[in-house]
């Protein structure tokens, strides 16, 4: 089957999926919606610049620019993005609904070049949007990311607008929540077509990841052993992830767990970050990280004792996914998506995402009680394989996809 993609590729999460896809042997096209170097394995490969993609604020940048990584200096445009990062993202909402339609052209004369049995776009702002002009005897797909419905929506009339075409003009609805589904059919998307719910990166191949986090557990002398671990890996995300609870919760979990050490990833030489680190005088207990490869993640979850996303907007992270494989007990936000995959008190901590106190009640609780760690940890392992393990993951995919092309 051939598969046109479109997505940002430079995101690793929708890497991932493309792995997936070429593991189930289709030809696979991405129209990344953001510039990228070309993926390996590709049968094609289009940069299109949706909605004034260039100018988004993204964590993923600084991974996929190798001139950022060689000489670590940042254009005058990205530190302005990054400084505004919340401004930006209001302002997209209204202009960005402005150029859809241009760039739903370009892409109707893409899959007209390119023939492809299907289309899938992996999110609904812009992607998705964006592939709902393609030509309706295009079977489509669209992919919910956790804060397409419950923010993104609803960030002016114009996004609302759209995303009601974009679920009504799709043939097939993929979300790693079932909540996802539930809100999609609320905003539009009809009862008889198809719907699959998988993790958001195609699933998890554990014994690949156990293999590359023990390879690089080895490589973690830098990481101090005599301190208890708490990770924050989700970066800064704009209405999603409230990283100022997080950073507020950091004081009081030290009164009762001194001995703490907070490792951020995709946090280093970020203006909130560092500010929040030094009105707190928190210097020697956090460890601000750049974005780095998963399985330095994946080895530094074995090592730590708890996971911590402060959600107020999310679906199922695959960080998420990836700590509980890992065996690092997680505290999340309080929110519907989460409380599909976390029962309080048995393999995780729920808390809420404005309230600093309570997460610091959750974090301390969770490091001072080594049953409820290993008694998660078991859980989760088994939890975690019978929903997300990447065969079966990939079994549903290919009969969701099937599923499409018959409607061709």
């Amino acid at each position: 089957m051939k598969i046109l993609v479109v997505a940002d590729g430079r995101s690793p999460t929708a890497r991932h999926w493309l792995e997936s896809l070429k593991k189930l042997n289709h030809q696979v096209i991405l129209v990344s919606s953001y510039p990228c170097e070309r993926p390996k394995s590709l049968e094609d490969f289009y940069v299109l610049p949706i909605a004034f993609a260039t100018f988004a604020a993204s964590q993923t940048n600084r991974q996929s620019n190798p001139a950022a990584k060689s000489n670590n200096r940042k254009s005058l445009k990205r530190m302005l993005v990054e400084c505004f990062r919340s401004f930006f993202l209001k302002l997209r909402y209204f202009l960005g609904p402005l150029v859809i339609p241009y760039y739903g052209k370009q892409l109707s004369k893409i899959a007209a070049r390119t023939k492809p049995d299907l289309v899938h776009a992996l999110r609904i702002p812009y992607e998705g949007m964006t592939a709902s002009y393609l030509p309706k005897n295009i079977p489509l797909a669209v992919s919910i990311w956790g804060n397409d419905l419950t923010l993104h929506a609803s960030g002016s009339s114009a996004m609302k607008k759209l995303t009601i075409r974009t679920l009504e003009r799709a043939d097939g609805l993929v979300a790693d929540t079932l909540r996802d589904i539930r809100l999609g059919k609320g905003w539009g998307f009809r009862e008889s077509r198809f719907t699959l719910v998988v993790p958001g990166n195609g699933g998890i191949d554990f014994p690949a990841m156990r293999i590359m986090a023990e390879q690089e557990e080895e490589n973690l002398r830098w990481l101090p052993e005599n301190l208890d671990i708490v990770v924050n890996p989700r970066g800064f995300r704009p209405g999603s992830v409230r990283n100022d609870t997080f950073f507020r919760s950091i004081p009081l979990i030290l009164t009762q767990c001194p001995n703490t050490l907070f490792v951020c990833f995709s946090m280093a030489n970020q203006p909130e970050a560092l500010e929040w680190v030094k009105q707190l005088q928190i210097e020697r207990q956090v460890l601000l990280l750049p974005l780095m490869p998963q399985e330095v993640l994946w080895a530094i979850f074995r090592r730590a004792k708890v996971t911590v996303s402060v959600s107020q907007h999310d679906g199922t992270p695959n960080s998420l996914l990836e700590a509980m494989a890992c065996g690092c007990f997680p505290v999340t936000g309080d929110i519907e998506s989460m409380r599909e995959w976390i029962v309080p008190g048995k393999n995780g901590l729920l808390v809420d995402p404005n309230d600093p106190e309570d997460l610091a009640r959750a974090v301390t609780i969770a490091l001072t009680n080594e049953n409820l760690r290993d008694s998660a940890a078991q859980w989760n392992t088994v939890r975690i394989r019978e929903r997300a393990d990447i065969s079966s993951v990939l079994t549903k995919i290919e009969v969701f996809y099937n599923q499409l092309n018959d409607l061709r």
